[in-house]
């Protein structure tokens, strides 16, 4: 047996903690989440230090191993860009091969030494996809039988390309992943073309239609809240909770996941209502929000996974940055929740705001970025679209005094708690 372990390139020296950390999407044609692209960006500590190529992408890689993969992807696949360095190093030996897609990146150039590898790895079980694909080169040709995915970016590719391309790739059996899609056009041309996977922050983006109203199930949570916030009885909130099957039914869901934390399984809405208190309660409803009944399942909304994971890390940086203000940290989690609301409602922010009462921290924050929860999701939003953004992680990290050790800490405690959150409870 081939030992995976040996290497002929050496992977660069890096202080592996030196890096940002970025999960965008990968959605099927249903729009359920399929897996995450991992993006790692090597962390500026001086001047002279800004890189973002991939010579020390093994290192880091390993060391976000080490804390935890499934942390990172959850149940689904992590799509990672190798270049010749990392394909002739000993990273494998870290990753499991049943949960991750090698991306080969398009500038690498294919020489026998690192064909003989991505061959021996694939006998090993790994997976490869061929990334930014633009045309039918000697190269794609040459590496067309070792791989399962075929990346294509809709921003690059013209449509006619991308109209030839993508059913010849189908009919020798790879799966079409479109990349950089976002509009909602650009995701009904990539159906109507076959692809199978979707990456990109369409569905994030708010389509804004006048005179939309909540669904039943979105009424009755807002209905819920107005009672939580307004401090109506106990009795009066369980009444309004057994008027909604459904409602009822996934706050149990809910408050028995681990994310909670209850020592004993909650039965009753009654217990449940008693033992999360009002400040958890609320928060359980902000997230229900984003579960639609009919969206359960198959096409569950990637907004749920987004909203939630925005909302634990922002939680999390409140509670690193500001320890000794205890409700620092419930504001910037209603900030993170309520930052996809417009998407998720259709209706702009503004009308929102109109329609629930927040302090004006969270609205500046909200609507125009602005102050301590502003900068918190500001960095939330930058992590996430790191391809685009990354030039201003860095003064918002120094406006906030914020390490990346600790940042990519807290993001990998927010994606799994978030993942446990839409695993368990929905």
């Amino acid at each position: 047996m081939i030992d995976i372990s040996s290497t002929d390139i050496a992977p660069k020296p890096l202080r592996v903690r030196e890096f940002y950390l970025g999960r965008q999407p990968i959605l099927d044609r249903n729009q359920a989440l399929f897996g995450y692209e991992l993006l790692f960006r090597n962390a500026p500590i001086g001047p002279a230090n800004i890189t973002s190529d991939l010579s020390a992408t093994a290192s880091v890689i390993a060391h976000a191993s080490q804390l935890g993969m499934e942390k990172v992807i959850g149940d689904g696949l992590g799509f990672v860009n190798v270049d010749a360095d990392v394909i002739m190093s000993d990273i494998f030996v870290f990753l499991p091969r049943e949960k991750v897609v090698l991306e080969i990146v398009e500038s690498m150039k294919v020489t026998p030494q690192i064909y003989s590898r991505i061959t021996e790895l694939v006998g090993h079980g790994f997976t490869f996809a061929l990334e930014n694909v633009v045309a039918d080169t000697s190269q794609v040709q040459e590496l067309m039988p070792l791989v399962d995915y075929v990346k294509m970016d809709m921003s690059k590719v013209e449509l006619a390309v991308l109209s030839t391309l993508a059913p010849r790739f189908k009919q020798d059996g790879k799966k079409l992943v479109a990349e950089k899609v976002e509009t909602r056009e650009e995701f009904k041309t990539g159906l109507d073309m076959g692809f199978d996977y979707f990456q990109g922050y369409y569905f994030a983006k708010p389509a804004i239609m006048s005179g939309k109203k909540l669904s039943p199930s979105q009424l009755a949570v807002m209905e819920l809240m107005t009672l939580v916030t307004s401090d109506a009885d106990n009795m009066d909130i369980e009444r309004a909770i057994k008027r909604d099957v459904s409602l009822a039914l996934n706050l149990l869901r809910l408050v028995n996941t681990p994310a909670v934390g209850a020592r004993q399984r909650i039965d009753s809405l009654s217990q449940a209502v008693s033992v999360l208190g009002r400040r958890q309660l609320q928060r359980w409803l902000q997230i229900m929000l984003y579960a639609e009944p009919s969206k359960r399942g198959h096409s569950m909304t990637p907004l749920l996974m987004l909203a939630t994971t925005r909302g634990r890390l922002l939680e999390l940086l409140a509670t690193k940055l500001r320890p000794s203000h205890p409700h620092a940290a419930d504001v910037a989690f209603t900030v993170g929740i309520m930052s996809l609301m417009d998407t998720l409602f259709g209706v702009s922010m503004t009308e929102i705001l109109k329609q629930i009462q927040v302090i004006d921290e969270v609205g500046e924050a909200l609507l125009s970025r602005a102050g301590f929860y502003g900068d918190l999701l500001k960095l939330a939003e930058c992590i996430e679209r790191i391809e685009d953004m990354e030039d201003q992680i860095v003064p918002t990290l120094r406006e906030l005094a914020m390490s990346t050790d600790d940042l990519v800490e807290l993001e990998m405690a927010a994606f799994e708690w978030s993942d446990n959150v839409v695993r368990y409870a929905l």
